[in-house]
């Protein structure tokens, strides 16, 4: 009886050992970070703050990203060649939450006030999701202390927004991937003549 246990034991090791491997595959394909899902949710939300519904978006390629030096982020491009697969399938963010369309209704409204200093090069698209006066002597002297406060709101809702949307899809500590997706996608949907920053936080036209 000993021996036929001694056999088994073997065995009964090895399917307890796929069973946990097979588990643990199926916890790692469902909680990677989906960025093909999450770039579709800020182009979305792009283009309704800046009210930009029918205008496509620049493509992402490894060639057009500016992000650390033309390639995303380390930790998409490591999901992404483990689980392809997944990435394909992956689900759309849930970008609908009360907290997250109030942020979207704020940005939006304050962007009718922020369109024309964009368009002077005043303010620029920084490389973290965020924005930044670029040339003060762009803006008249009497509006920028304005600016310099409407820079400051929607830099706050912006970094809310990339919170809320983690939040919402029960996965907070996706909110640096997040906001890596948004700062690409910020600028990929920009209009010609507006600043944004490269890699390296040097000022380009688009």
């Amino acid at each position: 009886m000993i021996s036929i246990r001694a056999m088994r034991s073997p065995v009964v090791h090895s399917l307890l050992a796929l069973v946990t491997l097979a588990l643990v595959s199926c916890v790692t394909i469902n909680v990677y970070f989906p960025a093909v899902a999450a770039e579709q949710a800020a182009d979305r939300i792009i283009q309704e703050v800046w009210r930009q519904q029918g205008e496509p978006p620049e493509a992402t390629d490894p060639q057009s990203r500016n992000m650390q030096d033309g390639q995303p982020p380390i930790a998409v491009r490591v999901l992404n060649r483990l689980v392809p697969a997944a990435a394909a399938a992956s689900p759309d963010l849930d970008i609908s939450s009360p907290a997250i369309r109030n942020l979207t209704a704020s940005m939006e409204e304050r962007h009718e006030s922020l369109r024309p200093h964009y368009e002077s090069g005043a303010i620029g698209l920084t490389n973290d999701g965020q924005i930044a006066v670029r040339d003060q002597n762009a803006i008249p002297l009497q509006e920028r202390n304005r600016v310099r406060q409407l820079v400051a709101d929607e830099n706050d809702d912006r970094l809310s927004l990339y919170r809320q949307i983690a939040v919402a899809n029960g996965h907070p500590e996706w909110e640096s991937d997040i906001r890596d997706t948004f700062a690409e996608r910020w600028i990929a949907n920009a209009r010609s003549g507006w600043y944004y920053q490269d890699g390296r936080g040097n000022w380009q036209r688009k």
